[in-house]
């Protein structure tokens, strides 16, 4: 006999609270939804919707991967961020919803500059969501992308090109500034890994387990990648360009003094969905 879509979301979300998550009812829409390409309302509508064999075997894998602790989107291996689907791989970060104001706080700045040929890097690119979403709202700008990883470059240039992007995307692999010697830019963007050492081993297994160490482990004091970008961003930035990057919560205060020592200003802070310290922007005087 073929089970319904309705039966299987009752097992999923039934699984999934017993199992502990948070909210279940939700991660099976996520989950369910994203392997059969069904929308929330699709899958309201008619939950009397036969699925098949092969689809429920594969459904029932997601379902153990997340009671594993694997979260719904890398189960899927895709993220949405800024309306657009990003594919995910090891070697990345989920882009997630506060780094969208990242990319808002960038896009307003430039408003009256959309029809200039700017030039942006993003350092730590992971997915590329930032560049990417900067770039398909900028119609004539240009922007590298640069990582330590290999792999995350590839991710990148798979949703770049997913994006119609690829012809104003460029890859270069190194640490910071390194790849761009000689390079200038409008506007420098990161999320950078921004966790102290210390604390990783007390994150979620959902982010300690899953998301790349690399992308996450910002030294000692979480503040070393901040250090590397100051430093760096003040010969790669044209004359009025803007340096935007994503903080800790707890990090706006020791951020802002370690750009103003190498002669930066703050032109703006924003705070996340949470009511949290979440972005900060720089010039040159």
């Amino acid at each position: 006999m073929t089970t319904t879509l309705g039966e299987i979301m009752a097992r999923f979300r039934r699984a999934l609270q017993d199992g502990g998550v948070e909210d279940a009812a939700a991660e099976t829409r996520i989950i369910i939804g994203g392997m059969l390409d069904l929308d929330r309302a699709a899958m309201v509508a008619r939950p009397e919707r036969p699925v098949s064999n092969e689809d429920e075997a594969r459904l029932d894998a997601m379902l153990k991967r997340r009671l594993a602790g694997e979260p719904p989107h890398r189960i899927l291996g895709r993220r949405e961020f800024f309306g657009r689907e990003f594919r995910l791989s090891d070697a990345t970060l989920e882009p997630r919803p506060d780094t969208e104001i990242l990319v808002e706080a960038v896009l307003e700045r430039l408003q009256t500059r959309r029809d200039e040929p700017l030039s942006i890097v993003d350092l730590g690119t992971g997915t590329g969501a930032i560049l990417l979403s900067l770039l398909a709202e900028l119609p004539l700008a240009k922007g590298v992308a640069v990582d330590l990883s290999d792999e995350a470059l590839a991710t990148a240039r798979d949703n770049a090109e997913a994006l119609g992007l690829l012809d104003r995307f460029e890859m270069r692999q190194g640490s910071w500034f390194e790849p761009l010697e000689g390079l200038h830019f409008d506007v420098i963007v990161s999320n950078p890994p921004y966790i102290p050492s210390s604390v990783i081993p007390t994150l979620d297994v959902e982010v300690r387990e899953h998301d790349p160490m690399l992308a996450l482990d910002g030294g000692e004091d979480g503040l070393d990648a901040y250090r590397a970008i100051a430093a760096g961003a003040g010969a790669q930035l044209a004359a009025s360009g803007f340096v935007a990057v994503e903080t800790g919560f707890d990090q706006r205060e020791s951020v802002e003094n370690i750009f103003r020592v190498q002669g930066f200003i703050l032109l703006e802070a924003r705070r996340d969905y949470g009511g949290n310290d979440r972005v900060q922007v720089f010039s040159r005087p």
